[in-house]
């Protein structure tokens, strides 16, 4: 299987890497983003040139891409990471594992904290991956599963179901599909959905996500702003916004600043909350 991955990263810019090295990297949507800002290798101006710096740090710093990945953190990266609130929610209990995607390993059930924060909190938008048997191996010496080992497939709903299969009951699942989060809707309906990697969606398909899963995040999308509006229960941040549609999400996040040292400012507002110093455009 040849040595390649794609991801979409940093304004939904399309980036392969092959054999440890980024061979390309497409136009972003976006012109600026205050997340990718504050990156180790921040993205400023939105160019080509900032963003393969940046995804060519995280492949030095964290094996990214290669044999050598890194799967395991316990550093907070964000606050309202999905990554974060997942990793929290196993570690209090509230859910038994994490159905997630890293990069040399395809679709992976975790059900240790630091297994999930390590893979997510470095990871967005990925596509395509190949397997790597260093990275599966370090993944299974540290409480995960991984579904598809031949072939590194993406695949968020039979990963649920191999979690069902395997006995487990208390899931959550992060999805970058409408589709995918309406079929575990339907066929898993106890599964925590988290919608990720929403920028460009269609209308449809964001009221399809705000109908099946229990916390979204906006990203850049004008579409899952607009819903927000009228399906949201709770918004976390400002600049990027998380939305919490369901009792069940809104309980994860909270759950998640019950833990946080952060200082917190928390009020009543009608939503979405929207001061303009998010990324830009809304698409």
């Amino acid at each position: 299987m040849p040595d390649e991955h794609i991801m979409e990263t940093t304004g939904r810019a399309r980036v392969v890497i092959r054999n440890g090295k980024v061979v390309e990297v497409g136009k972003p949507l976006l012109t600026s983003c205050p997340l990718a800002q504050k990156f180790s290798s921040p993205v400023i101006s939105m160019t080509g040139d900032e963003i393969r710096a940046c995804v060519e740090e995280r492949i030095r710093s964290y094996g990214m891409f290669t044999k050598d990945r890194q799967v395991l953190s316990g550093d907070d990266f964000v606050l309202f990471g999905a990554s974060e609130i997942l990793s929290n929610a196993i570690e209090t209990g509230i859910i038994d594992c994490a159905v997630i995607a890293c990069d040399g390993a395809g679709t992976v059930i975790a059900k240790n904290p630091q297994l999930v924060q390590g893979i997510g909190g470095r990871m967005s938008g990925l596509v395509k991956t190949c397997p790597f048997p260093e990275v599966i191996r370090r993944i299974e010496d540290n409480g995960g599963s991984v579904v598809f080992p031949v072939d590194a497939k993406i695949d968020q709903y039979n990963g649920v179901k191999a979690a069902v299969d395997a006995g487990m009951k208390r899931i959550a699942v992060t999805v970058a599909d409408a589709g995918d989060a309406e079929a575990i809707r339907k066929d898993f309906p106890g599964v925590t959905i988290l919608a990720v990697h929403s920028t460009g969606i269609s209308k449809q398909d964001a009221l399809k996500i705000s109908e099946n899963c229990d916390i979204v995040y906006r990203c850049a999308s004008r579409a899952v702003m607009d819903v927000a509006e009228e399906r949201a229960l709770a918004q976390f941040g400002r600049s990027v916004p998380v939305f919490a549609f369901t009792k069940a999400g809104k309980e994860l996040v909270f759950e998640k600043l019950k833990n946080t040292k952060r200082q917190l400012y928390i009020a009543g507002s009608p939503l979405p909350v929207d001061e303009n110093t998010g990324p830009s455009p809304l698409v």
